[in-house]
């Protein structure tokens, strides 16, 4: 995606950049590497479209340090959305966002359900048992949801377990698949081809149609992953 991820400090006192991405979208950028600082504003500018809605802007799409602002070309024009979206910059300080929500979600490590484990911790010269732990011992932040309904990109993966994706994708990955890749992990909602490294799986659902939140997760949710038995995945999986 052309991203990486940086310490808290890298864009302090940045200003946004603004990028046209087609005839009816307009890209609001706070920098090009990951870091919370950058997304808490990209989550800021979110909230205060939310609160505020701009007549003419059709959607937002929330991702790492970016805003994808999609709008009605008959109603403005991109340099006119841009001159709006300066004036809700410079009251982004003022934006309280909700506390987040602590989230866990629990997870089948290895064997059938996590058969990239062993080799993830080889290449780490660790035990799977210390991957594990790693995994496991984080809190992660919901940056954006993407890719298909419910998924959830969490950054970020300790430096020790951080390790690329898959030369060649698997035609199908399982729902409920938990992976990694790069400095990011995740949860396949549902059955599709991917190159994400696959640690274990989780019987929870990510994408519910029971509800008023079709996703189990939203964006500045913490995520962390709570390692169970065979047998207690099964008893889930049954309810």
């Amino acid at each position: 995606m052309g991203y990486t991820f940086a310490t808290m400090d890298t864009l302090a006192g940045e200003s946004a950049r603004f990028q046209v991405a087609s005839d009816q979208s307009l890209l609001v950028y706070f920098g090009h590497q990951i870091t919370p600082q950058a997304h808490e504003r990209v989550r800021r500018l979110l909230r205060l479209l939310e609160l505020e809605p701009i007549a003419g802007i059709r959607n937002l799409h929330p991702a790492y340090c970016s805003l994808l602002v999609k709008f009605d070309a008959l109603k403005l024009k991109h340099n006119e959305l841009e001159a709006i979206l300066r004036k809700y910059l410079e009251r982004l300080e003022e934006v309280r966002l909700p506390e987040p929500r602590q989230v866990e979600i629990p997870v089948c490590y290895g064997g059938e359900y996590g058969p990239d484990l062993s080799d993830v911790a080889a290449m780490h010269g660790m035990t799977a048992a210390q991957a594990i732990e790693i995994h496991s011992s984080t809190s992660y932040l919901v940056y954006f949801l993407g890719f298909v309904p419910g998924f959830a990109y969490l950054g970020e993966v300790p430096e020790a377990l951080v390790t690329p994706r898959l030369a060649t994708p698997r035609r199908n990955v399982p729902a409920g698949s938990v992976g990694i890749a790069g400095s990011q992990t995740g949860v396949y909602p549902f059955a599709t081809p991917g190159g994400w490294r696959l640690l274990g799986r989780t019987p929870t659902a990510m994408f519910r149609t029971d509800g008023n939140a079709l996703s189990l997760l939203s964006i500045g949710d913490r995520v962390r992953f709570v390692p169970i038995s065979r047998e207690q995945f099964k008893a889930l999986e049954s309810k």
